[in-house]
């Protein structure tokens, strides 16, 4: 799946334009002993690329979806200057945590989204509303839920962010709760990839994780090299 999100960022500096361009590609890679699929995110503020990540995802037999690590490339001026937050679970401390309970409700603790201590990541999730009907440019969805997104290590000047998921189609909205950067996002363009278009995304992917080995030596170069499922 191809996925285009677009809105703003709203903070004491002014206004920026932003793009999160996210697909699923074909690539697994193992993880902690855990065979995860590779989510390729490019993030454009103002329409310049400032981060193009790999992310890891693996879903038990009940439900649950956990995130395993990250790759996120920085970019500035259209150069890459490095991956610094960099985490993979199972390295320096870094562990694996839920993105999405298998059976959310309300009213219940929040949950740990990763931790990785080295890089000062640990988001949290807390189950804020559900059952909502909510519209953005790719339609109305019914029975939509609200995460309450949050690090505790933060100062309350932070913020939350607010993620609204619907049932078959994942994230469609962004909203920010207080902090001095407020992110606003609606899912714009949604898409499933043909197979000749899904071989280009394995193979600008399979190039990223490959560079992966060469700019994080210390933690991602640690992993098993990614590799297209067979499946």
């Amino acid at each position: 799946m191809h996925r285009t999100t677009t809105g703003k960022v709203v903070s004491p500096d002014g206004t920026t334009a932003r793009t999160v361009v996210s697909i699923v590609t074909g690539l697994t890679k193992v993880i902690d002993g855990v065979k995860t699929i590779a989510i390729w995110d490019r993030d454009y503020s103002d329409g310049e690329l400032v981060e193009s990540e790999l992310a890891f995802f693996a879903q038990t037999r009940k439900g649950t979806v956990w995130l395993f690590g990250e790759y996120p490339e920085e970019y500035e001026n259209g150069k890459l200057v490095g991956a610094p937050s960099t985490f993979i679970s199972g390295i320096d401390k870094a562990r694996a945590g839920i993105a999405m309970q298998a059976r959310p409700h309300r009213n219940t603790p929040a949950y740990v989204q990763a931790y990785a201590p080295t890089v000062d990541f640990l988001d949290c999730g807390d189950v804020k509303y559900k059952h909502l009907c909510v519209c953005v440019p790719t339609g109305c969805y019914d029975d939509v839920m609200v995460i309450d997104e949050f690090n505790p290590l933060e100062p309350p000047s932070a913020g939350h962010q607010r993620k609204y998921y619907a049932p078959g189609t994942g994230l469609i909205k962004v909203t920010a709760v207080g902090g001095e950067d407020q992110e606003f996002m609606d899912l714009v363009k949604i898409k499933k990839l043909n197979r000749t278009e899904l071989a280009s995304v394995n193979k600008q992917a399979l190039a990223l994780d490959r560079r992966g080995y060469t700019v994080s030596k210390d933690v991602y170069a640690k992993t098993p090299r990614a590799v297209v499922s067979t499946r």
